[in-house]
């Protein structure tokens, strides 16, 4: 679309002649030069013009051709016709409707046209041979945009003047918090914004990991340092439901939880929930992390690459035209064929990670040579199609994969055992997304998840294999309404159906045994939910109910009704107070397998609930909270209590005499978050705390009520970041109590009447871990190749002081039938480096 300046005499039309209807001029033409005119009443109705001055018919008559934009054709010497022309020439004046100044640059085009133009330095324009049924549009910074028919100012006469309102904008008071780094708000139903692409620097993070960043937040940790094993406020991890375009994601990591599998620099937004959840997430009794990628066609091609010591990836979007772009993105892994300093630490993390103790104290050295072959890689795709600005279509797609041979000779007797690993998770979505109405809106999501996991375990004379292979397929249909009712009001409804099978299959060569487990949940879930805010944001609800019906095809039906509330409400000036409450529920679960199976590599397993050996998981949680911001100071503090029941000793990871019988029980967490934060122009400081007090109940164990094995009871977090111009610097330490452990009978150690020998155990988790203590650092710098390209460089070190932080502790009958003690043992010292380019 041109833009053309024109520049018109201010003296075009005299601003003080009288202005008269012409179809009473035309009778006073007709009586003073003795000539008739003929027209259509209609097209004269309400026209006016300004008298010209005394001159010939025909000089009179272009003047009001030039003014009207009427046709007049002379018929014969008395005769004349007037119709109204298809096209015509139009002009104005556009000025400030307060002060009625001119307005010059003002933008005027042609309504749904490809003319404009802009007005001179005295606000007039003008426009030749545009449409006579067409309207202006007119629009300028700071006053509001204006629409006018060409036919009204035709009817004016002349070039009448245009007044354009200013704009003024009620400013909101801030209820949003960004805290921690750039890109981290809290928003006002207390939820955590992570915006990727603006993302500062964290302690220990050189990159935007979505999974890595969530653990800097308060109540969200991860005991044995993953992002596959991420617990908050005291759940586990299968109490998370993660979310990538909409769809449930049953792998979230690489190089079995170090590394988040999702790709940051495609990903636009997350969104985390700790309570208060909205009704159209089901599942996941803990939090919701939802994950979406960036959905607008910009119209510019947009990209990057990088690597570090662990993997390399490529990512990009490309306009294919202004109504279709592709994204893609790719990563591998560089561990099968180079070795690194953070590699080598990762590798001792995942594969070897234990230090064996005998009941003397004693290090008991096992003399292996392991052989290690492994590599992941994922890559992620969205086909985006704009129909129209009001209805997108959106196709998403995503692969993850990780790959083992884990191959061990005993140097003494030169037996070899083998393990072998496959783990896949492939996933489609398709989005409808439709603005019906100004106050309408839908989102229709369509999804398949597919998740497998093989292992295959290899005896020292090969003559026992073990093979399994955990399988889940899940497809859905999700339906989302938004009806703007008023400014005020909003109401939300949606209906979703979800099928969910999971196959758990285990087959041993010696002696033979084959098992297979094949079952299927589907559940309907229509839910409703009422928002309100009130005038400048003082007081914002959410009120909403979600009903899922649960049918294990014939075995068991359930209907379970979850209601969800939301407040934040001005309390006095830079305070706000916040009450949350949610009733969630969950029928997939993850089955901790022993930690001796496939050298401790993945010990985990999904299933469904049956109702029976395994029930729906419930949790109820309420919390309150307190938000103060004043000059760049957030201090937070909330409190909450969590009840979940259903939960089974085969889901929380026991290692002693209760991690085989699969009793059913519950938890309940009580606990405080504290964060202060300073922030300034180039640096950011904060404080945080969190108080958990976790006890499991479980009716069939004695004591009944004991420490939870994810009751961390004080956990600090000290850091901050700097930025000097291109450079960004930051350090931080992060403290803990030590986690409960069961240890064995002081008195009788070992049950020796039976067979195998069994350890006695001591009260559950009637003792603690060590403390936790880490010291991260990192730094990035960015710089520019060109006004396209640009660079970033930089360099991270985890557990600066090299501290060995005991995770987990269990105990195992050794060979000479003595007790062994196994600790698992933090990452060392673990430099990276990571250089990357955008465009």
């Amino acid at each position: 679309m041109g833009l053309i300046f024109v520049f018109l005499p201010t003296n075009l039309y005299p601003q003080d002649s009288a202005q008269k209807s012409l179809k009473t001029y035309l009778i006073e033409l007709e009586n003073e030069f003795n000539v008739k005119f003929s027209y259509v009443d209609e097209d004269l109705e309400g026209v006016t013009i300004i008298m010209p001055d005394d001159a010939s018919l025909d000089d009179i008559l272009a003047v009001l051709e030039a003014q009207t934009q009427i046709k007049i054709q002379k018929l014969n010497e008395r005769y004349y016709a007037l119709a109204k022309k298809s096209l015509v020439n139009v002009c104005g004046k556009v000025l400030d409707n307060f002060a009625e100044n001119n307005i010059p640059g003002a933008t005027v085009e042609i309504l749904d046209g490809d003319v404009a133009l802009v007005t001179d330095i005295y606000g007039h324009f003008q426009l030749n041979q545009v449409p006579r049924n067409a309207a202006l549009k007119i629009r300028f910074l700071g006053y509001v945009t204006k629409y006018v028919p060409i036919e009204t100012l035709l009817e004016k006469g002349g070039c009448p003047e245009i007044l354009l309102a200013q704009n003024y904008e009620q400013l909101e008071e801030v209820v949003v918090y960004e805290f921690l780094a750039q890109g981290i708000i809290k928003e006002t139903d207390a939820s955590i914004t992570l915006n990727t692409g603006e993302l500062g620097i964290l302690p220990g993070l050189i990159e935007p990991d979505v999974l890595q960043t969530v653990q800097a937040l308060p109540g969200i940790k991860s005991i044995d340092e993953t992002v596959s094993d991420i617990n908050v406020r005291g759940g586990t991890n299968d109490q998370n439901l993660i979310l990538w375009n909409g769809i449930k994601m049953y792998q979230s990591g690489h190089f079995f939880g170090l590394i988040s599998a999702f790709n940051p620099y495609l990903t636009d937004n997350v969104s985390i929930y700790k309570n208060g959840t909205p009704a159209r997430y089901g599942d996941g009794v803990s939090s919701v992390i939802s994950m979406w990628t960036k959905n607008d066609i910009d119209g510019d091609f947009f990209g990057g690459g990088g690597f570090n010591l662990i993997s390399g990836d490529v990512y990009g979007q490309v306009p294919i035209n202004d109504r279709w772009a592709f994204q893609l993105s790719a990563r591998r892994s560089t561990t099968d064929f180079l070795d690194t300093p953070i590699y080598d630490s990762f590798e001792d993390r995942a594969f070897q990670d234990s230090e064996v103790t005998n009941q003397q104290n004693q290090s008991v050295d096992r003399e292996f040579d392991r052989d290690i072959t492994f590599f992941f890689y994922d890559f992620s795709g969205k086909l985006l199609y704009d129909i129209n600005d009001d209805h997108k279509i959106r196709l998403s797609f995503i692969g993850i994969d990780n790959d083992l041979l884990f191959t061990e000779r005993n140097r003494e007797t030169d037996a070899i055992t083998q393990s072998l690993l496959d783990q896949t998770n492939i996933s489609v979505g398709l989005q409808s997304q439709n603005q019906w109405t100004s106050r309408f809106s839908s989102n229709l999501n369509v999804y398949f998840s597919r998740y497998n996991l093989d292992a295959e375990s290899v005896s020292t004379d090969q003559r026992q294999v073990l093979f399994q292979r955990n399988t889940v397929d899940e497809r859905a249909a999700k339906l989302h309404t938004t009806f703007d009712v008023s400014d005020t009001f909003q109401w939300n409804n949606g209906f979703q159906y979800i099928e969910t099978g999971i196959t758990n299959f285990s087959d041993v060569t010696r002696p033979p045994f084959n098992s297979k487990i094949i079952e299927v949940i589907r559940n309907y879930a229509p839910y409703s939910e009422v928002s309100y805010r009130s005038f400048e944001d003082k007081f914002i609800a959410t009120a909403g109910v979600r009903a899922n019906y649960i049918n294990n095809l014939g075995t068991f039906s359930k209907l379970l009704f979850e209601p969800r509330l939301n407040i934040n409400f001005k309390l006095a000036n830079y305070v706000r107070a916040e009450a949350l409450g949610e009733f969630k529920s969950q029928y997939t679960n993850q089955v901790i397998d022993l930690e001796q199976n496939f050298l401790g590599v993945e010990k985990r397993r999904w299933t469904l609930s049956n109702d029976a050996e395994l029930p729906i998981t419930t949790s109820k949680q309420g919390s309150v909270g307190l938000n103060y911001a004043k000059n760049a100071l957030y201090i937070g503090l909330e409190g909450f209590y969590k009840e979940v029941e259903g939960i089974s000793t085969s889901t929380q990871g026991f290692e002693n005499e209760n991690q085989f019988n699969g009793e059913i029980g519950s938890y309940r967490v009580k606990g405080l978050e504290f964060l202060i934060n300073q922030k300034g122009d180039n640096y950011s400081m904060w404080l945080s705390y969190t108080y958990n007090k976790n006890d499991y109940t479980f009716e069939d164990i004695d004591p009944s009520t004991f420490p939870n094995n994810l009751d961390v009871r004080h956990a600090v977090t000290l850091a901050s970041t700097y930025n000097i111009r291109n450079l960004k610097l930051g350090i931080g330490i992060n403290y803990r109590t030590g986690k409960p452990y069961t240890e064995p009978d002081d008195d009788n150690p070992l049950d020796t009447l039976a067979f195998p020998l069994e350890i006695n155990y001591q009260e559950p988790n009637s003792s603690r871990l060590p403390e936790y203590f880490r010291a991260d650092a990192s730094a990035t710098y960015s710089f520019q190749f060109n006004r396209r390209i640009k660079a970033n460089a930089g360099v991270s070190l985890l557990n600066l002081t090299n501290r060995k932080n005991v995770l987990n502790r269990y105990y195992r009958v050794s060979d000479a039938d003595e007790i062994e003690q196994v600790d698992n043992i933090s990452l060392g010292l673990t430099p990276n480096v990571n250089f990357r380019v955008s465009f």
